[in-house]
């Protein structure tokens, strides 16, 4: 009789811990889908991805959080690209670098982003935490905009601008995408889309308010002409 390996615990590496991560959300979705959003428990959410209820309580505070993209990971991407920027980089290439960081949330898994769209648009308490990350990543982009836009004129209103205008363009982009299939092939098309964003941003040279709301008014002409579909 030969002695049995024992198993490695997959929460002891990262990779291992990411794949319960992937393994609770691609469980969540599935049973919000299937079975309905308030008919779906955490002790069904661990149960279908294999592990415990107090496992799942390690990655997550609640059922709503499953579902989510990992939002904190993205906060984080966004943080981290404006502290490594060098200091001679752009400010509007270190802004779109920072907003395209966060697509990988979305693009790496067509499927559960489809699925997660349909959710987000039928039960309120997903629409809900959609709408605060929302504002979680515009106060991001805004804090770290207004530190280097300081002594700029209008520097925070600059900064509050180019903030919500990102996160704005980031998420239209994401809705084109999903509302078209979220193909793999329409994730660069995507990205393409939220670029675009570059020309409507005032971060070039000083220019008047009244520029800047001229410049906002038809930015927002040309995305409500482009898309009329909503997420979140």
């Amino acid at each position: 009789m030969t002695e049995a390996t024992p198993q490695v615990r997959r929460g002891r590496s990262a990779e291992g811990r990411a794949e319960i991560r992937r393994d609770l959300v691609t469980a969540a979705v599935d049973l919000f889908t299937d079975q309905g959003y308030d008919e779906t428990t955490v002790d069904d959410i661990a149960a279908t991805a294999g592990v415990g209820r107090r496992t799942f309580f390690r990655y997550f505070r609640s059922k709503e959080d499953a579902v989510s993209p990992d939002h904190e990971l993205g906060l984080a991407r966004i943080a981290a690209v404006f502290a490594d920027a060098h200091p001679t980089e752009p400010l509007l290439s270190v802004v779109l670098r920072a907003g395209e960081t966060v697509f990988d949330l979305y693009l790496t898994d067509s499927g559960t982003a489809r699925k997660r769209f349909a959710l987000v648009h039928e039960v309120p308490a997903l629409r809900d935490r959609e709408a605060a990350m929302v504002h979680h990543y515009r106060r991001l982009f805004t804090r770290e905009l207004g530190l280097r836009l300081a002594d700029v004129p209008d520097g925070d209103l600059r900064a509050a601008v180019t903030a919500a205008a990102v996160v704005a363009a980031h998420n239209q982009a994401l809705r084109r995408w999903l509302a078209d299939g979220a193909t793999a092939e329409g994730a660069q098309e995507c990205v393409a889309h939220f670029r675009k964003v570059a020309q409507m941003l005032p971060l070039d040279a000083p220019v008047g308010l009244e520029d800047v709301t001229r410049r906002l008014e038809r930015a927002a002409r040309n995305l409500e002409r482009r898309d009329g579909s909503g997420h979140g």
